[in-house]
C-alpha cells in the first residue's frame, strides 16, 4: 500500500486511541497502515491544517472533535457492513473484514442507516466491537479482560477478538471460537505463559501472544 486515504488515517488514529492513552506516533501509524513514515507525516500535516487532528512532529497526533466525528462515521460503516455480511449473506467472520474495508468508503449515510434499521440497530459487530449510532454514540461495552490474564479453572465467555489479523481469525474459527462462546481456562504453562483452553470439550494450547487478542467476560463456575 503506497497511499493512504484521510478516512483510513482518521479511523486508524481512533482505533489506537481505544487501546492507549498517549498520542499516536508516526511509526505506529505507518506500521498499521503499511505506508512510509514520510507518507504519514505528509498526511498528518494536511489533516492538522484541516482541523481534523492535532499533530506535533515529536509528540504524535490526536483527533480533534471534528476528526473523531469523521472517524466514528467510518467505523460505523465498517462494523455495520461486517454484521450485515454475516447476518444477511451468511459470510463467516473470517471473510467480512476485508470486504467491509472496501465498502466503508463507498456507502452513503442513507444506505448505512437503512442497514442499521434492517439489523434492528445492533450494538456490536461480529467480532465484538461496538457500533456507533448515527450520532456517534457508542454502546456500553461489557467489562472484559484478555485471555492472557484469566484465571485457570474458571469459565469465561468470548466478548471480543482482534479482527485486524486474518490469520488469527482463521485460527479462532478452526478451534471453534466464536463470539459469546463459553470456554474454560484449563492450564497455564509457566515456562512461556502459554494457555490451555477447553472449547466444546476439546483442549487447545495457545500462545500468550494469541491470548492477548482474545477478550472475555467471566462466566459461572459450571
Amino acid at each position: 500500500m503506497s497511499t493512504i486515504s484521510q478516512e483510513d488515517y482518521l479511523k486508524a488514529v481512533y482505533v489506537f486511541k481505544e487501546t492507549k492513552e498517549d498520542a499516536v506516533t508516526t511509526t505506529e501509524l505507518a506500521r498499521k497502515l503499511e505506508v512510509s513514515n514520510a507518507a504519514i507525516s505528509d498526511m498528518s500535516k494536511k489533516l492538522d491544517g484541516l482541523g481534523l487532528i492535532n499533530y506535533s512532529r515529536y509528540k504524535g497526533m490526536e483527533l480533534t472533535p471534528d476528526g473523531e466525528k469523521t472517524a466514528l462515521k467510518v467505523i460505523r460503516r465498517h462494523r455495520l457492513w461486517e454484521l450485515f455480511l454475516v447476518e444477511a449473506l451468511g459470510l463467516s467472520w473470517t471473510e467480512v473484514h476485508d470486504e467491509a474495508e472496501l465498502l466503508e468508503h463507498k456507502t452513503s449515510d442513507f444506505l448505512i442507516d437503512k442497514i442499521d434499521e434492517y439489523l434492528n440497530f445492533p450494538g456490536f459487530d461480529p467480532h465484538g466491537y461496538p457500533i456507533p449510532d448515527k450520532n456517534g454514540n457508542l454502546p456500553v461495552e461489557p467489562e472484559s479482560i484478555p485471555l492472557s490474564v484469566c484465571e485457570t479453572g474458571k469459565y469465561y465467555r468470548i466478548a471480543k477478538v482482534n479482527d485486524d489479523i486474518r490469520e488469527l481469525i482463521h485460527f479462532f474459527e478452526k478451534i471453534g471460537l466464536t463470539l459469546k462462546k463459553k470456554i474454560k481456562v484449563v492450564e497455564r504453562l509457566a515456562f512461556d505463559n502459554s494457555i490451555t483452553i477447553r472449547v466444546d470439550s476439546v483442549n487447545h494450547t495457545i500462545s500468550e501472544k494469541i491470548a492477548e487478542n482474545i477478550f472475555l467476560t467471566k462466566e459461572g463456575e459450571k
